[in-house]
């Protein structure tokens, strides 16, 4: 079979394809899927425990620290409330998100910071992960969250070493922002379920 040398295919060019999430936002939406669900597991046995249970929590154990937790939680709200408005500043000049990004890391360590002073306090008072299966639980769920807290404090101490030298990006601080959202939100949550419950 002959060809024709000058014969060419004429392909109209590749269309550019516009993503709809980047992928860096993507990957932390679907990480933060897997965690809403490992949580909700976490909750649900929790309740379940809760409802097996005549007196709960169980008498004659030191009782969580309400007062002093909502004060934590008002905290870690406020927190995410600074992060969001930092996102804003961002949009439009992203050194003026300096300022709030380094408010919102300052007030998601005074949660943490005071969230471990409550731990060595029960402790302290008598409440251990042995003592009965609501501490079981308090220390699971509470302490599984504090280590997304400390994850995401990380990163927002990364933002803001990125942010100085000039490298964090839209996406980053997009991804970076959802993972601290997850964190701050779930909070509430897991406050009304555990301690007010």
């Amino acid at each position: 079979m002959a060809t024709d040398p000058n014969l060419r295919l004429v392909h109209p060019p590749p269309r550019q394809l516009r993503r709809a999430v980047p992928d860096q936002v993507l990957g932390v939406m679907i990480f933060i899927l897997t965690e809403i669900m490992l949580f909700a597991g976490f909750i649900s046995a929790f309740a379940i425990a809760r409802s097996s249970n005549d007196a709960w929590p169980p008498p004659n154990q030191p009782l969580l620290p309400v007062q002093e937790t909502a004060l934590n939680t008002l905290a870690l709200l406020l927190s995410g409330a600074v992060l969001s408005y930092a996102g804003r500043r961002f949009a439009s000049d992203p050194r003026a998100a300096l300022r709030p990004m380094i408010v919102s890391m300052l007030l998601g360590a005074f949660f943490v910071v005071f969230q471990g002073v409550e731990w060595v306090s029960l402790l302290s008072d008598g409440l251990g992960l042995t003592t009965s299966t609501h501490a079981s639980f308090f220390y699971v769920i509470v302490g599984a969250h504090a280590l997304h807290a400390l994850g995401g404090l990380g990163v927002l101490v990364a933002l803001v070493a990125w942010l100085r030298a000039g490298t964090l990006t839209a996406d980053g601080f997009w991804a970076a922002r959802l993972f601290w959202y997850f964190v701050v939100l779930l909070w509430p949550v897991l406050y009304w379920q555990v301690y007010l419950r």
